[in-house]
């Protein structure tokens, strides 16, 4: 018999969780930075083996903020939790892991109607001595409710496999929800959007602010297929971000092009014709209207 389940994997920004999808499934499908709020919609990424599928839905980090992007976000979260069969949290082992961050952690898995397990991740990157205490402190008897920690490291798929065996304890029999060639639900046009933006946070650095969005304007395959024309739109939210982002000459936009056009040339197996412009919406994170066209729908807001 057939097996799946659905996890959702949630945890501070920063802390790994699209690495690690990607990592889980062996391809990229979310984009990654060392910024937070990178991941703003839940990403679902498919792991397939011998008669099972996990269907993983990545989150946005835990965060607070008021604008109608940040509300989006957090409702994205609590939707994933709500139909998982099972929660993994994503914890970052390189550093100390504060009281907070232990509390919202025990009262999330309180309230987790399904299995919770915590990932602490980083351990590449972890001094010894605070990796043990950050995994010591599970061990409390407020941590009941967690039902398995495992340290790990996305980045260098150090213990994975650990990981992937408490997550297979989930699966239940069931249908196979996507058919063995898809790794993810998102289209190529979504995803050429996400890889724009992340190069645009990877070249910027501390430059930008986090508050850059991107909307793909046309996304066509020529009739003898093999060929794509990309246009997109990089959005600054003020107007001072404009001249930074186009760079000298156009060399940082052209730098993201570039960088872009490679990565969407080998997840699509296309070969790319990307043309992108910048355009000041100050009010984009705010503008139901905007944001819909930007993937993040108004009627989960």
């Amino acid at each position: 018999m057939y097996k799946s389940c659905f996890v959702s994997i949630i945890g501070k920004p920063n802390a790994g969780k699209s690495t690690l999808l990607n990592t889980l499934i062996g391809q990229k499908i979310s984009i990654v930075s060392w910024r937070p709020q990178t991941t703003r919609n839940i990403i679902t990424g498919v792991m397939h083996g011998e008669g099972y599928q996990i269907v993983f839905l990545d989150t946005p980090g835990i965060q607070h903020g008021k604008s109608l992007l940040n509300e989006y976000m957090s409702k994205s979260v609590r939707t994933a939790r709500a139909g998982a069969d099972a929660t993994l949290y994503v914890a970052d082992g390189s550093k100390r892991i504060d009281e907070d961050e232990y509390i919202q952690i025990q009262r999330t898995a309180d309230a987790a109607k399904a299995p919770f397990i915590v990932a602490v991740n980083k351990t590449d990157a972890a001094d010894r001595e605070l990796l043990v205490k950050n995994l010591l402190r599970f061990n409390d008897a407020d941590m009941k409710r967690v039902t398995a920690v495992v340290p790990i490291s996305a980045l260098k798929g150090a213990n994975i496999d650990a990981l992937k065996s408490e997550l297979k304890k989930f699966l239940k029999e069931g249908g196979e929800y996507y058919s063995e060639d898809m790794i993810t639900d998102k289209n190529l046009r979504f995803l050429a959007g996400e890889i724009i933006r992340e190069k645009a946070l990877l070249y910027l650095e501390r430059e930008i602010p986090h508050g850059v969005g991107v909307g793909i304007t046309r996304y066509t395959l020529r009739g003898d297929g093999g060929i794509a024309d990309i246009e997109a739109e990089i959005l600054a939210e003020k107007q001072s971000h404009k001249p930074i982002i186009i760079g000298k000459g156009g060399a940082m936009l052209k730098k993201i092009a570039s960088a872009a056009r490679r990565d969407i040339e080998k997840i699509s197996g296309e070969r790319v014709f990307l043309r992108i412009w910048v355009k000041v919406r100050e009010d984009w994170q705010d503008n139901y209207s905007l944001l819909k066209e930007l993937g993040y729908d108004k009627k989960d807001i």
